[in-house]
């Protein structure tokens, strides 16, 4: 019996996918897969490290562990409307916060490279294009990562201007007395007319190519395996997002895990390249030969 480690979020999109795989519902063979349950924020740190076999990442992340890992087919998340949000207290529009506080759920995550896509103006630390105009440089908005469990919290108290909601928050955001200032799913959505490559399920190289597809159709087959018996997994997911309500784990479920989840297919390898291209021509992540 070969154990691997297997990192995902305790987010109900992922326990609903992992379900079968880790709970010995489907025949994994001679492999067993060691359930490791963090943020997404974390996981991308761990994966840069190279620390897991197997791992959810953000799609941003993912430029930068394109040497030691490989992207799988199955266990992404793509979709449409089903971006970040950038949220506020306040009626602010997005050239208000260009030199407010911001809250962020991680620098690795895709939400914060949409954010910098959208607007050069919010590229943390890179350095200002040589075309700039001679004076002062513009004030720039900080950006303050924090687990994204906490952000609307301290939106809403005012800790920061605003903040970059991922997950369940979309749902949630407006018990907490929040407005949406940009819906950055949809921006994407109307730019390139792609889905929203959000996170993707990544398999270390080293493992080779063999293994790796075994553990690709293993993945496939726990998807399937969830949407046909839907109900099955809940007792699995709602110990791991006790703090969700029904309805919101259902809305979850339906928004994040879909056919790309199955296979990311012709239109989801064309998004996954078109977000990854533009992040390297803006200098975001690392440029590699192709």
């Amino acid at each position: 019996m070969k154990t691997l480690s297997l990192g995902y979020s305790p987010c109900p999109n992922d326990t609903f996918i992992f379900y079968a795989l880790t709970q010995g519902v489907i025949d994994t063979g001679d492999l067993k897969f060691k359930e490791i349950l963090l943020d997404v924020e974390t996981l991308n740190q761990k994966a840069l490290n190279t620390e897991l076999d197997i791992t959810k990442i953000s799609y941003h992340a993912f430029g930068r562990l394109r040497d030691n890992y490989v992207l799988l087919r199955a266990g992404s998340a793509l979709g449409r409307g089903c971006g970040p949000l950038v949220v506020a207290k306040h009626n602010y529009t997005m050239s208000d916060l260009q030199d407010k506080k911001i809250a962020i759920p991680g620098k690795l995550t895709t939400a914060f490279l949409l954010l910098q896509l959208y607007d050069p103006a919010f590229r943390a630390g890179l350095k200002p294009s040589p075309t700039l105009a001679p004076g002062p440089l513009p004030p720039a908005s900080v950006f303050i990562p924090m687990p994204f469990d906490r952000i609307m919290d301290a939106v809403a108290n005012e800790d920061v201007d605003a903040g970059l909601i991922i997950h369940e928050s979309r749902f949630t955001y407006p018990s907490y007395g929040l407005k949406q200032v940009i819906d950055l799913g949809e921006w994407w959505e109307k730019e390139t007319g792609l889905p929203v490559p959000l996170g993707g399920i990544l398999a270390r190289k080293s493992l080779g190519n063999d293994l790796i597809k075994q553990i690709d159709a293993y993945i496939r087959s726990s998807v399937q395996y969830a949407f046909s018996h839907r109900a099955e997994p809940m007792e699995y997911i709602k110990k791991h997002s006790q703090e969700l309500s029904d309805n919101v784990i259902e809305q979850h479920i339906n928004l994040y895990v879909n056919n790309y989840s199955i296979d990311i297919g012709a239109e989801g390898e064309k998004a996954v390249r078109e977000f990854l291209s533009r992040a390297e021509d803006a200098g975001i992540i690392p440029k590699v030969e192709r």
